[in-house]
């Protein structure tokens, strides 16, 4: 089933760094040494996710679009996975909880879509979010602990999201498509 949005198809492309990411280690390093939620944290990896909605060719070719401009990723930074349906795999590890975090009201890519508009004659619509994905030790309260390391509240409790400037999703391996917001649409501690 291919996810859909108001007629237009929605893909999603799952970016992360071929590198070690020094963001997602002093994240790790902050948690397990200043969080109760981050001591039962074995893993922590951070990746950026886009979607795409709108009139959209086939996989080869928007593959092949994301490859050409740095407006989507860096291909000799970065990697890059197309999602085209729910079915489809997430590149996660299994048992990994993840939390989306955007800005408030959405974040669009418009000199993305410009680009696209350009080289297809399509308009499509580029929302961009972040993806934490936790990995827990074994007996740590997955599900318990991403909640609580998903917002900040405290110097005690939370890491990833500023409640004042943005909003965040949690979801287990299999995240819907679409996940990012649009608009108006509020995501602050929803479950999908």
């Amino acid at each position: 089933m291919s996810g859909e949005r108001d007629g237009g198809a929605v893909a999603q492309a799952w970016i992360a760094l071929l590198a070690e990411d020094p963001e997602a280690a002093s994240a790790l390093a902050v948690a397990r040494r200043t969080l109760a939620a981050g001591r039962g944290l074995g893993g922590l990896r951070r990746l950026r996710l886009l979607e795409l909605a709108g009139r959209l060719p086939e996989r080869a070719r928007i593959e092949t679009l994301l490859h050409e401009s740095t407006q989507f990723y860096n291909p000799h930074k970065e990697r890059c996975q197309v999602r085209l349906a729910a079915e489809e795999p997430v590149p996660l590890a299994a048992g990994e909880r993840l939390v989306l975090v955007v800005e408030r009201g959405g974040l669009r890519r418009g000199a993305a879509e410009r680009w696209w508009l350009q080289q297809t004659g399509e308009r499509i619509e580029v929302h961009e979010g972040i993806v934490w994905a936790l990995r827990f030790a074994d007996g740590a309260d997955a599900e318990r602990g991403a909640a609580e390391l998903a917002e900040l509240k405290d110097a005690a409790h939370g890491l990833f999201c500023n409640p004042h400037a943005q909003e965040y999703r949690l979801s287990g391996a299999e995240p819907p498509l679409p996940w990012l917001p649009r608009g108006r649409e509020s995501t602050t501690r929803r479950r999908s």
